[in-house]
């Protein structure tokens, strides 16, 4: 009698794999030989022609567990998505505040449950938008946000404790964080029933983005300050979204993006942790941004893994008690880097796999990208597909009936065991060479990155790494005419206005006073800056004024470009 592979130690599935090789296996080969001899995952991991128990044999049966329970691997709520949906949240931002919030509200109107704010490159920077570095940029990649009015337009009729507000923004996210709080108050809103997240991970700007202002000292002492003002303030806001998917855009690894953000989380607990706050007092509130890259299984596992690793991060290395302080929840987007211009509608392809694998893998909130984000800003018609892209996963596949199902797949749990044991590999190699901000400043993420970004180009230049329609497929035929999103001629005039009008009727003898008590602020290190911003912006400080007094005491950071 046959025993049942259940039935089975390692040791006999794996001389029954020997022998299915050499006899049925190698038979078939001469017949028909695979198409190489070896296979990579996109981020580069070997994968084997089949997997079987044997393959995680050794897996410790916590480690997989049950979906809500330590260490999270198979979510991180016990019902997921049978309880409700992640959330559904449409980046969108450009022109002034009026021009953005109409498509929130059409977004709203099609049905998103979330909103995420794109800000352009002045605002991002720290410039008004009537600064001459910010001529021609205004509006144009982005919402243009100078003060607390253009925060008042951008959110005008939108319920802020019905919905939730993610801010897109880095090295200036705590003064459009004072905004948004200011403009709560003025509202009459409790704070504490707030929801949503600035991303303020400025760390991965300095490896990969590139949008910084300040030296990493005083930017992470920003970060530091956000995190634990809004741990005493705002409940259920996230103060922070730390991010791998600037890193991944940049040209990382799926597995640098997993271990580099992991690396930057530690640096923002620490500094926390300094302040006299308890872990289980603001890690509940941390919260991610991940890519969704094209290889399916890689990204589910590299979800999964993630949630491992945080959760014996946090309980081992930080000493957290509360289950929800080891819980990893995360914000994902479909991979912008991964679209292309010809065959531009194969985009919505590609987005629909990605989104797949981001609801596989667990996220709590999700934006799918337009087919046309090649080429400009998507379009309402992009968007609406987009979104509805989600919607179909959401109400028509069924893949939300069952948590993970995907757990206890062979290769998934193998490749999962991969991560988390690569990963950690990587934060033990950053703590050995001096920690994680020591290597920002000698660019060995950078150098990492890099890499990894050239590897991929060449692949891609030789065909090794297929993208279709660009070196495989490719069409003779013209794609057919797309209609981009039009930046609007009237943009710029119209908030210099705005902000000028605000500098005019401004208490300018209140606005000083409060950005020298902004520098005493600044000087004395154990002090929060947030109070005093909220108070700036309530005033009529611009971005601009806020900007400029703190680079007088702290300076700019140039980085030293590594080879």
């Amino acid at each position: 009698m046959t025993a049942s592979i259940s039935q089975m130690s390692p040791d006999q599935i794996r001389e029954t794999v020997a022998k299915w090789e050499q006899e049925e296996v190698a038979g078939f080969l001469k017949r028909a030989p695979e198409r190489r001899e070896e296979f990579y995952t996109l981020g580069d991991f070997p994968v084997k022609r089949t997997y079987t128990a044997a393959d995680i044999a050794d897996t410790p049966a916590e480690d997989i567990g049950l979906p809500g329970k330590y260490p999270f691997t198979r979510g991180p709520y016990p019902t997921m998505y049978r309880g409700r949906n992640w959330t559904m949240r449409q980046i969108a931002g450009f022109g002034t505040g009026e021009d953005t919030n109409k498509r929130f509200k059409f977004l709203i109107q099609q049905g998103q449950t979330g909103i995420s704010t794109d800000f352009d490159m002045p605002t991002l920077m720290g410039y008004d938008s009537d600064h001459p570095m910010s001529d021609g940029e205004v509006g144009r990649e982005g919402v243009a946000i100078d003060t607390l009015a253009d925060m008042e337009a951008l959110l005008e009729g939108i319920d802020l404790e019905e919905i939730s507000v993610s801010l897109t923004i880095n090295p200036t996210a705590w003064i459009l964080l004072a905004m948004y709080i200011a403009l709560a108050e003025k509202r009459g809103y409790d704070l504490d029933k707030l929801s949503g997240t600035v991303q303020a991970d400025i760390l991965k700007e300095y490896m990969a983005q590139k949008e910084f202002i300040y030296p990493i000292t005083p930017s992470v002492r920003i970060v530091r300050d956000i995190i634990s003002y809004s741990a005493k303030t705002m409940k259920r806001y996230n103060p922070i979204n730390i991010s791998g998917y600037h890193i991944s855009e940049a040209g990382s690894s799926p597995l640098h993006e997993a271990a580099f953000t992991l690396a930057n989380l530690t640096v923002y607990v620490d500094e926390v942790l300094k302040t006299g706050v308890d872990i289980d007092d603001f890690a509940p509130r941390l919260a991610f941004f991940f890519v969704c890259q094209a290889d399916f299984f890689e990204e589910i596992a590299k979800f999964r893994a993630l949630r491992r690793c945080y959760a014996k991060i946090m309980k081992e290395r930080y000493g957290a008690k509360k289950p929800e302080s080891m819980r990893l929840r995360f914000h994902c987007q479909t991979a912008a880097a991964s679209l292309t211009k010809p065959q531009y509608m194969v985009n919505v392809m590609r987005t629909t796999t990605q989104a797949l694998a981001a609801v596989l893998g667990g996220a709590q909130s999700l934006h799918t990208n337009g087919y046309d984000e090649a080429f400009a800003i998507p379009t309402e018609h992009a968007m609406q597909l987009a979104l509805r892209t989600q919607q179909v996963i959401a109400d028509e596949t069924g893949v939300t009936q069952v948590v993970d199902p995907l757990g206890g797949s062979y290769y998934v749990e193998s490749l999962t065991n991969e991560y988390e044991k690569k990963i950690f590999e990587i934060l033990d190699e950053v703590e050995e060479r001096g920690g994680t901000i020591k290597l920002i400043e000698e660019g060995w993420f950078q150098k990492h990155i890099a890499d990894f970004a050239y590897e991929t180009a060449l692949k891609k230049q030789s065909g090794e790494k297929p993208v279709i329609g660009v070196n495989r497929y490719v069409s003779e035929e013209a794609d057919p005419k797309i209609e981009v999103h039009p930046y609007d001629a009237t943009t710029a005039e119209r908030q210099i206005n705005r902000t000028r009008s605000v500098r005019e009727n401004r208490d300018e003898a209140k606005v000083q006073s409060l950005l020298d008590e902004l520098v005493a602020t600044a000087k004395d290190e154990n002090a929060n800056i947030m109070p005093v911003t909220i108070k700036l912006v309530k005033e009529g400080a611009t971005m601009g004024d806020i900007v400029e007094k703190l680079k007088e005491i702290w300076g700019i950071y140039r980085e030293t470009p590594v080879f």
